[in-house]
């Protein structure tokens, strides 16, 4: 690709992302902080992923999505998960119609375009892949007929790390299925003191809607135009190698402390999510920091630990730092 393509695309892009900054000052109005959420529910509804979100109650983790929707005027659904939801609570289900005397079909709450899944783990197998089959297939199959999902279809779901009382951990191959795991944490003191202000504010700040779905849907086609040079690829492809035979790239002390790597899911996830991130800063190429900016969240559900690295304390954002540090950058 020659450089004045480059040019031309780069501009496009300019010119295409605009709307990332006006999402920014509507979420800023209701939300206080939490910049790396936002930013990670951009990167995932521009690049088609779902998000796993870990962090404590009380985070505006109901309100980032929920403002979200608002914003691109899509529909909104959340789910609470309790230990007795069942799969047609989910999906829906066939009734009987006496006045038709025949079933018709009661579509359940994932036919929306974002879907909050609170407390994913508190409910049993069944339930989470039965959702997760939705996500994979983007599809749903009730009685005789399968139903298509709206575009575009995000899940964010949502797990407690405190409570282990009555949850069902989401098996590796699942958790596989989120784009993302972001891990969030408490606000700053100035910005929670600007939280108290606006809860205790006469009028509660509301975000407009300035985009359409169909905005959203037109952005992921322009997404994937971003370009990504074959060092870049190179680089992706050495990080999650890297993950999986940590002893080839002089990462040895990590050899006993990985019991598997990520899957190709995460190589493709890294690559979707450096493009994003490149657009939301407004640029038709991906550079190295992009790669690194989104490594953490991509892989950090990806690399499973063995004994000896929960005995050693060591956590895989460790092992993720590691391997940033040593993979030689392009």
């Amino acid at each position: 690709m020659d450089s004045i393509d480059i040019k031309e695309l780069n501009e496009r892009i300019q010119r295409e992302s605009s709307f990332v900054d006006m999402i920014n000052l509507e979420m800023n109005k209701v939300i206080v902080g939490q910049k790396h959420l936002v930013e990670s529910l951009l990167i995932g509804m521009l690049s088609d992923g779902h998000i796993l979100l870990e962090g404590v109650p009380g985070l505006a983790k109901t309100l980032a999505i929920s403002t979200l929707s608002s914003i691109i005027d899509a529909d909104f659904t959340r789910l609470q998960f309790t230990p007795d939801l069942l799969p047609a609570d989910i999906l829906g289900t066939m009734i009987y119609s006496q006045k038709k005397e025949e079933f018709i079909v009661k579509k359940g709450p994932i036919f929306a375009n974002l879907v909050l899944a609170d407390e994913i783990n508190r409910a049993p197998a069944k339930v989470q892949s039965a959702l997760l089959e939705s996500m994979q297939e983007r599809q749903v199959t009730i009685g005789d007929n399968t139903y298509k999902l709206d575009e575009p279809f995000l899940v964010m779901a949502t797990q407690n790390p405190l409570e282990q009382e009555g949850t069902y951990p989401l098996p590796e191959a699942q958790v596989d299925r989120f784009m993302l795991k972001v891990v969030i944490d408490y606000p700053k003191k100035e910005e929670e003191r600007h939280i108290i202000r606006q809860n205790l504010a006469q009028t509660k700040a509301k975000a407009s809607a300035i985009l359409k779905p169909e905005d959203i849907i037109k952005a992921r086609n322009i997404v994937r135009e971003v370009y990504m040079d074959e060092k870049i690829e190179k680089y992706i492809i050495d990080i999650v190698f890297a993950s999986r035979y940590p002893s080839e790239y002089g990462l040895e002390k990590y050899a006993n402390m990985i019991s598997y790597g990520g899957s190709p899911r995460a190589s493709i996830s890294l690559a979707q999510a450096a493009k994003a991130y490149a657009f939301i800063k407004r640029r038709g190429y991906v550079i190295p920091e992009d790669v690194r900016a989104v490594c953490a969240d991509v892989l950090r559900h990806r690399i499973g630990l063995t004994y000896e690295a929960e005995a050693n304390n060591i956590t895989s954002e460790q092992i993720i730092n590691g391997i940033l540090d040593t993979v030689e950058v392009p």
